[in-house]
């Protein structure tokens, strides 16, 4: 028995090429679901985008006048009295142990300065300015305020006065608002540095 003769090529199933019309759909519909959402992201994010920027200018208000106050000295007695440097707690004072709040006639561009951390108690400006009272370009609408208080840190009870805990509040523009806190300690109680 002989075989039939091959079928000529263009007559054998060839395999199937290229994408049906539901193949094609389909992606279209998977790709355009994954792109609505990528976009969603972006569209959130560029919508904000503003508020980070506000927060940070905040943030960097408070850190900078939190590190001003840090830098100031805790003493038992006021930087004025005869024996700041030689007094063992506060009833070794002349006559004018620290308190909490600002002497008479003390500011932050007054003279006297203030000299102490527990000075800045009740300090707030409206308008941010720097050290020297001039007002910084595009911080008009930032405001900030401070709360100077004893505190109880590790062995430190809150009674002793040897611990104080500083708190920077700024707020601003979008009701942007940014608190900080800091501690400073007695760790010198005569030193005036």
């Amino acid at each position: 028995m002989r075989l039939p003769a091959p079928l000529p090529t263009a007559a054998r199933a060839a395999p199937a090429r290229g994408l049906s019309l539901v193949e094609l759909i389909l992606f279209i519909v998977v790709v355009g679901a994954a792109l609505a959402g990528t976009l969603r992201v972006f569209t959130q994010s560029t919508a904000a985008s503003a508020d980070p920027l506000l927060r940070r200018q905040a943030l960097a208000i408070a850190e900078s006048l939190l590190e001003e106050i840090e830098l100031l000295p805790v003493t038992f007695c006021d930087a004025d009295d005869a024996n700041l440097e030689s007094a063992a707690s506060a009833a070794g004072c002349a006559s004018l142990p620290d308190a909490i709040g600002p002497e008479a006639g003390e500011g932050r561009f007054a003279t006297p300065q203030f000299d102490h951390v527990d000075d800045y108690h009740g300090y707030a400006m409206n308008g941010i300015v720097d050290l020297t009272g001039a007002a910084v370009t595009g911080l008009a609408g930032y405001s900030a305020s401070v709360s100077v208080a004893a505190a109880a840190l590790g062995s430190i009870t809150a009674g002793s006065g040897d611990a104080l805990r500083i708190t920077v509040t700024v707020t601003g523009p979008g009701s942007t608002s940014v608190s900080l806190d800091g501690y400073r300690t007695r760790h010198a109680p005569n030193s005036a540095l």
